[in-house]
């Protein structure tokens, strides 16, 4: 049967099959994965499992993301398969219907979902039967010490899952994760990306060929290793992010960075940034959108250019799909002279019309991380923005990836628009 994005429970693969419908509800559960191998989609359908058949009154699975966007996306997928499997047995109308936040059911049992934040506080008060955790190598050693009391009293149990970040700490401590992975108490999932019949044999191969061997080897095949390093550090990014976002719009040079979506996947991402007159530049607005069409992103560009009418220039990636939004801004005879092609595989030139040894993309990550050292650079206070650029690593071969990018590409190109656009040349020219 072919995959259906929709109703994925209907292929599952023999890995998810064993952990979903696993007749022991008691047990810790440790899953390796590599990317988009299904573990997203696994954990929601057995948290639905547990709460039909194996959980009574009272007790409740608890889903824990780095942000709340991830946990309400695990949680949708909860309410989709529980509307196809068990319609009768949902709360669906009243004072316990559905929310972003929770999914009853008619046993009395339930599906909580929230961010695990940066050090969990806001979990304490909750008695959890399951605590589910996604992105657990992600997650803060605060937010488990006030997380796992949680399980005590009623004798729960922990699933956590994510793809590897690093065994150890700056401090050379052990991380709660890979802890997790020398726990005998817990059953081991450990599921490659090269094991997964959704990825292609030919986009495995371009993603080696893209990316350095040690990225590759935790990105896809779930291996933990240290010899990469976080570009953004948690030091630097609680010192930077600390915007709120303004309630009104007022009069300055206003400037756009936009990572543009793939057909009906990913984000499409909107960052705007304002160039105050010391030089330090602010976050002023973080708009993320899923985009089917060039002509959707296309759109959304021009109105943000006549909300923020002061906008001088708009830093878009002109590869790829961005070729078609490049192409339909130029046609605007409004917007195009703002418009600047930044394609991360190109090189940037000197005033001289000398190439840059490294591509665009690093030469724009390592200006971000320079004005965010230097604090000329502030970010939004948002749990969104946080996750892309600490996503962000630095292989050993110096090339930058993430596996939550997509507002971290947005943000590095407007910063570089409000930073280069005053007497340098910032265009870039392609291989």
């Amino acid at each position: 049967m072919e995959f259906d994005i929709n109703r994925p429970w209907k292929t599952l693969d023999k890995w998810q099959k064993k952990y979903c419908f696993n007749e022991d509800g008691e047990t810790d559960n440790f899953l390796l994965c590599g990317r988009q191998v299904g573990k997203t989609t696994a954990m929601s359908i057995r948290a639905v499992e547990l709460c039909v058949n194996h959980y009574k009154k009272g007790e409740f699975v608890l889903i824990n993301s780095i942000t709340e966007k991830q946990a309400y996306h695990m949680l949708a997928k909860a309410k989709v398969y529980a509307k196809e499997k068990y319609p009768s047995k949902v709360v669906w109308k009243g004072k316990d219907k559905p929310t972003k936040h929770v999914l009853n059911f008619k046993n009395g049992t339930g599906i909580l979902c929230y961010a695990a934040g940066e050090t969990g506080e806001g979990q304490r008060g909750f008695t959890i039967k399951k605590l589910m955790c996604d992105e657990g190598s992600r997650m803060s050693e605060e937010y488990f010490i006030a997380a796992l009391p949680m399980l005590s009293v009623i004798k729960g149990s922990i699933d956590i899952a994510s793809t590897p970040a690093g065994k150890l700490h700056k401090d050379g401590t052990e991380k709660f994760f890979y802890r997790c992975s020398l726990d005998k108490k817990f059953k081991k999932y450990y599921v490659s990306a090269e094991d997964c019949p959704r990825h292609t044999k030919d986009f495995l191969e371009n993603s080696k060929k893209r990316l350095s061997r040690l990225a590759y080897a935790q990105e896809y095949l779930a291996i933990f290793t240290d010899q990469l390093k976080s570009l953004f550090s948690k030091e630097l990014l609680d010192r930077n992010c600390v915007l709120k976002k303004p309630e009104v719009k007022t009069r300055g040079d206003y400037y756009m960075g936009v990572d543009i979506a793939g057909f009906g996947k990913d984000d499409c991402t909107f960052e705007v940034f304002r160039r105050r007159q010391d030089g330090v530049i602010e976050q002023v607005d973080n708009i993320v959108e899923k985009r089917n069409y060039t002509t959707d992103t296309t759109r959304k560009i021009e109105e943000l250019n006549k909300s923020y009418n002061w906008m001088k220039k708009i830093g878009i990636d002109d590869g790829g799909i961005g070729f078609g939004v490049f192409s339909e801004l130029m046609n605007n005879l409004e917007i195009r002279r703002k418009i600047i092609p930044l394609n991360n595989a190109s090189r940037p030139v000197d005033h001289e019309g000398k190439k840059s040894k490294k591509i665009l993309k690093e030469e724009m990550y390592f200006n971000l991380l320079t004005l965010m050292e230097q604090k000329k650079v502030l970010l939004l206070d948002n749990d969104e923005v946080r996750a892309s650029l600490a996503s962000m690593q630095l292989d050993e071969d110096g090339k930058i990836f993430g596996s939550n990018s997509h507002i971290a590409e947005g943000i590095d190109r407007g910063v570089w628009m409000a930073e280069k656009c005053k007497g340098l040349n910032i265009f870039a020219h392609s291989f």
